[in-house]
């Protein structure tokens, strides 16, 4: 694991502030992805197939491109994007 050391005047200070960024992005990512979840959900519904699924067809030229299986995609590859920065800043510690 990366350590990362910070200087500054006021330690205490800094702790506060960069663990009450990181609580409101953590926040924000967890809303982000609440609304990915749902966009996906409603393409999954709406084609009968999972996103794995649609995603591996997709790959394969199974489907013609449509702006909304553009769409799909982004929205995979966005879930896996938040998915990855969330779990960046669990990974976060606070070390003394």
């Amino acid at each position: 694991m990366a350590e990362l050391k910070l200087r500054s005047t006021s330690p205490a200070l800094l702790r506060q502030i960069i663990e009450s960024a990181l609580a409101e992005r953590l926040q924000s990512l967890e809303t982000g992805l609440k609304r990915t979840q749902e966009r996906l959900q409603e393409f999954e519904e709406r084609y009968q197939l999972s996103t794995a699924e649609f995603i591996q067809r997709f790959n394969n030229d199974e489907f013609a491109h449509s702006f909304e299986f553009d769409e799909w995609v982004g929205e995979s590859r966005m879930l896996r994007h938040l998915q990855e920065k969330k779990q960046a800043i669990e990974g976060v510690e606070f070390v003394n």
